[in-house]
């Protein structure tokens, strides 16, 4: 008697598996100390993963319960039950080759008939870090803080110092002396904390500050290059970015720190990413927040609620098929767009022919960018541009937008446009209701994104597999 019926999801996961090239996992279980424990089988523990993603499970140690409880997870895993440890740090470890499977399993959606190329439509969608936002707090904050906590401990010590001068008199002063009070090391513990996130801050406000002066000073210098600009005003253009470089380099000088610790990543999170506000001279300005859980998350906003979150980003088809997928912790989205449109021709050989996204990714530079890419772009204007638009536009800026809202608002257009209602938003629902993914199961925003990369390739399996039941979605 069979387990499971027939064409159930996870012996489709296991055929599926099977077809994937897991060389990268193999070989770094390959390099172990063969004297160790036996490891469970790579294409056993993906398949697992994958199974368990699919359909809502995404803690490990729901997992490992479910591969007692659960008839499909137990066929998976074949009669094995990993601890929960080692599914975590399966997970861990080999995050980014499981995060490069989203390659493969584009692959199989082409091999399988749904499109992943022509109308592709782009959105972002706040989802939760795994932290709290109540567990992050503004530089402002930080430095009353600081002061408080100082003078609180100020007051402890002498405290401390006074009782010790009574038992010093009383007993002795050869008496061994009590360990630290635990309301003193509390509060040391906080300051200590609080300092570390506070240098951090400033550190982040700096290198922000001393990328937008040199992006200033790039700026500045095309104006130099171009002959069409009188020679008074290129001459100007060049004395304004040797001073902005000088600054630059300045602040970058007085952080005195070369090490690297800004958002850990690679291929994986190579989205621009947000930047701390700061005052000119690169120190954070008083709302500036660090959130002391998961540093690199940042509080967004989610219709109209405030949440510790990161922006992921997903390109989608007409068949509902994921092409790209990115995670920033920038909450808006306009700087997001040419990079997500890089990693469809990165995934598919070439940029989409047409592409839609909502207002929040307008800018003069997208407009520029769609049309040197040849891709042709309709990117809704905001509802607050409209009077404005009303009038003749007599900005550089002004008229690309124009130009994009009278395309927009054509009757063809509109009804290009109207597709990408059906396209990306329903992907977010379907991930976050259908598949339950609303909260980052891990911290930091390198394993944010290989998440985020597991979770987009499962909905393209889920995808396959229903395409492959039922047919290809009208």
């Amino acid at each position: 008697m069979e387990w499971l019926p027939e064409g159930h999801l996870a012996y489709f996961l296991l055929e599926v598996v099977n077809e994937l090239d897991l060389t990268a996992i193999e070989a770094v279980i390959q390099a172990k100390d063969p004297r160790g424990e036996r490891p469970y089988s790579p294409r056993m523990m993906t398949a697992l993963l994958l199974y368990a993603y699919c359909t809502g499970t995404f803690s490990s140690r729901r997992i490992e319960r479910a591969t007692y409880e659960d008839v499909a997870m137990r066929v998976i895993a074949g009669g094995a039950h990993p601890f929960w440890t080692t599914i975590n740090a399966f997970r861990l470890q080999h995050g980014a080759a499981l995060s490069d499977l989203f390659v493969q399993v584009l692959r199989l959606c082409q091999r399988s008939g749904l499109k992943t190329v022509g109308h592709v439509a782009l959105d972002g969608t706040k989802v939760q870090a795994n932290a709290s936002k109540h567990k992050a707090m503004s530089y402002d904050r930080m430095k009353k803080e600081e002061q408080r906590l100082i003078g609180e401990i100020e007051v402890l010590m002498r405290r401390a110092a006074e009782a010790d001068a009574r038992e010093d008199a009383e007993f002795g002063s050869d008496r061994r002396g009590d360990e630290l009070p635990e309301e003193l090391q509390r509060r040391e513990s906080r300051l200590q904390r609080i300092r570390e996130a506070k240098a951090a801050l400033e550190k982040e406000a700096a290198a922000t500050r001393a990328a937008e002066l040199h992006d200033n000073a790039a700026s500045l210098r095309e104006k130099t290059g171009d002959p069409t600009v009188p020679s008074r005003e290129r001459k100007a253009a060049e004395t304004l970015a040797a001073k902005a470089d000088k600054q630059a380099n300045e602040i970058a000088a007085h952080d005195g720190d070369d090490d690297d610790d800004g958002p850990s990543g690679g291929a994986a999170t190579d989205l621009p990413s947000h930047r701390v506000q700061t005052t000119s001279d690169g120190t954070p300005k008083p709302k500036a927040q660090r959130n002391f859980t998961d540093p690199e998350s940042r509080i967004m906003v989610r219709n109209g609620a405030f949440l510790q979150a990161f922006n992921a980003q997903a390109a989608v088809t007409e068949d509902q098929i994921i092409v790209a997928h990115g995670v920033s912790n920038d909450p808006t989205d306009a700087r997001q767009l040419a990079p997500m449109v890089e990693r469809v021709v990165a995934n598919c050989g070439a940029p989409p022919s047409v592409l839609t996204a909502d207002s929040g990714y307008l800018s003069e530079a997208n407009v520029a960018y769609s049309a040197a890419r040849g891709v042709d772009a309709y990117i809704a204007t905001p509802k607050s541009d409209a009077e404005k638009l009303i009038a003749v536009p007599d900005t550089e800026r002004m008229i690309a937008r124009w130009d994009m809202h009278e395309k927009v608002t054509s009757s063809r257009g509109r009804r290009i446009y109207a597709l990408r209602k059906i396209l990306v938003e329903p992907v977010f629902g379907q991930v976050k209701s259908a598949m339950g993914f609303r909260r980052f199961s891990m911290r930091g925003l390198m394993k944010a994104a290989h998440e985020w990369s597991i979770v987009c390739a499962c909905h393209n399996l889920l995808k396959i597999f229903r395409a492959r039941r039922f047919g290809p979605a009208t």
